[in-house]
């Protein structure tokens, strides 16, 4: 049952007329007679009761109007969907974000993206960077906002730099340190530290124990957890002190106060990853791309 036969055969029923049908569509009337004869065979029903002066439609006719007019609406519907979905109008969008890192700008680019691709459904996982990986991996996630990638599957995804952040150190309020603004790190090498799990950030403890033997002392390790939370946490709770990005003082902190480390210049990126392209994530990346000094200057950055 050919499309272009049945607008024929809508546009007969509508005007009641072969010459107004043909009219309409923009052909000869021939062509709309053979288009219905074609149905009629194809059915074996009438679906014209004809004379030389009206054409009415059959009961059969009826029934196929309706169920025609229905075709052709959902042919159209198709039509804009698989345009939307093209144009990364439709689907899924699946996001992983470290929650510490992307805190205070998360939120506000989803909504950025949702004001102009309404009808794309966009799944948030909080995941740590080794999460992220596992992830990708098994095709759960589209796109992850993490530290850098280890080198050996670097070159697997596209990456792009969304704000760099510094290391800290994180001192209980009540700290005999809280009074300062800034210090050197040799100064916290008789304490008990906090470091963020070694296996979901390889990254951030190999860096954060690489700057301890460089101010000439092996960090004496407490706990690891594996949330920022729980880490800042711990540090409110007076068991240790903390090297972390700065970022981690967006999160809940009272009771913690926050040094800058003197002769410490550790760049710690927040990256964009993806993996496989597609017209979700190309929106996605655009409207990113586009919030990338905004999101700077509300991470504290120089731009």
């Amino acid at each position: 049952m050919d499309i272009k036969i049945l607008m024929s055969f809508i546009a007969v029923a509508k005007h009641k007329s072969f010459s107004e049908a043909a009219r309409e569509l923009h052909t000869v009337q021939p062509a709309i007679s053979r288009h219905i004869s074609a149905l009629e065979n194809e059915l074996s029903v009438s679906l014209f009761k004809r004379n030389s002066r009206d054409v009415a439609i059959t009961a059969a006719g009826q029934q196929l109007l309706k169920d025609a007019q229905e075709i052709i609406a959902l042919t159209q519907q198709a039509k804009i969907q698989v345009q939307r979905t093209h144009n990364g109008q439709l689907g899924t969008l699946r996001i992983a974000h470290l929650s510490s890192a992307c805190l205070t700008f998360i939120a506000s680019l989803v909504r950025k993206y949702r004001l102009h691709y309404p009808h794309v459904h966009v799944v948030i996982y909080e995941m740590t960077a080794t999460e992220q990986i596992e992830a990708f991996k098994n095709k759960r996630i589209d796109i992850g906002f993490s530290r850098p990638l280890p080198s050996i599957i670097k070159d697997e995804f596209t990456s792009h730099t969304i704000y760099t952040d510094k290391l800290v150190a994180i001192v209980n309020d009540t700290h005999v340190l809280a009074t300062r603004e800034i210090i050197d790190l040799s100064e916290l090498a008789n304490e008990h530290f906090i470091i963020f799990n070694r296996d979901e950030a390889l990254g951030l403890f190999d860096e954060t124990t690489s700057i301890c033997k460089s101010a000439g002392f092996s960090p004496n390790i407490v706990s690891q957890p594996k949330h920022m939370q729980t880490l800042v946490t711990e540090v409110a709770a007076g068991l240790g002190v903390a090297i972390a990005p700065n970022c981690v003082s967006k999160l809940y902190s009272s009771a913690c106060h926050f040094l800058q480390l003197a002769s410490v210049t550790s760049d710690i990126p927040v990256e964009l990853h993806y993996k496989n392209s597609s017209a979700t994530v190309d929106a996605f990346l655009e409207i990113t791309l586009k919030a990338i000094p905004e999101i700077r200057q509300s991470m504290g950055e120089l731009i």
